[in-house]
């Protein structure tokens, strides 16, 4: 008899590739989820219907039954992770990043805002910082008490069709729009670890094909390669056949909403732990991957005011964003007519010494 798998979520950017995934091993796959967000699985895909926030409706919808395996994506952990103990062999847990001190907060961390990248071993967050990611660590906690040889995996921003508030919409609606100017924050270079639907479905299947060496541990999971928002404009003005300027604008709150991508600190999440016991690798690169994201929000375009654009907390406000344009351009200008003092005439771009001849005394004949 082929063994049985609940996915919890499931009809999310990963769940579709996990339940793949899953039947392709084998498994004869049950999908929960609340019903909100449907998706066409295969017939062989049992659906039950269930709140995974709560214990009684979860129980109501479970009933005794147990599963060789359980994947939760979705739900509260310290539901699904107590409900289910005793009833699976092997829990599967996806979790955040905003576990980790600082994330949410920055100002929780000195200096200000996370060093990079971040291991698995730095610290979570406590009882006196942000209440979100305490949260998500005593969550955690409760997963390893209830399923010791659990697996656990912090996603961070996961990317890809069916995202519920996707960053790449906010750079193809404006496309759509005929807007070819862009604003970005501190010249649009800063990092955040994302990781593609697809590969991060990869990196939760291979815990179930590697169940012993991921045991008890908890893994950071991002696309190998990352880019900063400027290359993703970048990447996604060449997917959708288009020029655009990048303009950058102070990190003022009241204009956040102008922004493709408002994160004003780095999170780069260090991936090396999945990679050694896991042999974890992308299946798709970041740059196709991010193309493949874009040309599939312009093909599917979201609803204009509906819920997925509100989660985005994108305005769409062009008659702001064209002031802001105006402010930047009118401060560059200004900035390009003032002149600093001249430099040292022995000044130069690279400072060793690269003497021409050999002198007397060592240096060069710039003095280097």
């Amino acid at each position: 008899m082929a063994q049985t798998a609940l996915i919890i979520g499931g009809s999310g950017p990963t769940g579709p590739h996990i339940v793949d995934g899953m039947r392709q091993r084998g498994f004869r796959v049950s999908v929960l989820s609340r019903g909100v967000h449907s998706y066409p699985f295969p017939q062989d895909v049992e659906r039950i219907t269930g709140d995974p926030h709560f214990a009684e409706p979860l129980a109501a919808a479970l009933g005794d039954r147990k599963f060789d395996v359980v994947i939760a994506t979705y739900g509260r952990l310290k539901v699904t992770s107590k409900l289910l103990a005793g009833r699976t062999g092997h829990f599967i847990a996806v979790g955040g990043c905003a576990a980790y001190r600082g994330f949410t907060d920055p100002n929780d961390v000195w200096p200000v805002g996370q060093l990079s990248p971040v291991p698995e071993n730095a610290p979570l967050c406590g009882p006196d910082d942000h209440p979100f990611g305490g949260k998500l660590v005593a969550a955690e906690r409760d997963l390893f008490t209830h399923h010791p040889d659990a697996t656990l995996f912090r996603y961070p921003y996961i990317y890809g069709p069916r995202q519920i508030a996707p960053r790449e919409w906010s750079l193809v609606r404006r496309v759509l729009d005929g807007r070819r100017t862009v604003l970005v924050l501190n010249g649009g270079m800063n990092l955040l670890s994302h990781h593609y639907a697809e590969n991060a479905a990869h990196a939760v299947l291979l815990a179930v094909d590697k169940r012993d060496a991921a045991a008890g541990k908890a893994y950071n999971c991002a696309d190998d390669e990352q880019v900063t928002y400027r290359q993703l404009i970048a990447i996604g003005a060449k997917a959708l056949g288009v020029e655009l300027e990048v303009i950058s604008i102070p990190d003022v709150e009241s204009v956040q909403g102008a922004l493709i991508q408002y994160q004003p600190h780095h999170y780069l999440a260090d991936t090396s732990l999945i990679k050694a016991d896991l042999g974890y690798r992308d299946l798709v690169p970041a740059v196709e991957a991010i193309t493949r994201t874009v040309q599939w929000y312009r093909d599917n375009p979201l609803e204009y005011g509906g819920e997925y654009e509100q989660r985005r907390k994108d305005v769409f406000d062009y008659e702001a964003e064209d002031k802001l344009i105006a402010l930047a351009r009118a401060f560059e200008q200004a900035a390009s007519e003032i002149t600093l003092r001249p430099r040292h005439e022995n000044y130069t771009d690279h400072p060793y010494a690269h003497p021409k001849e050999h002198r007397e005394g060592g240096r060069d004949e710039r003095g280097r």
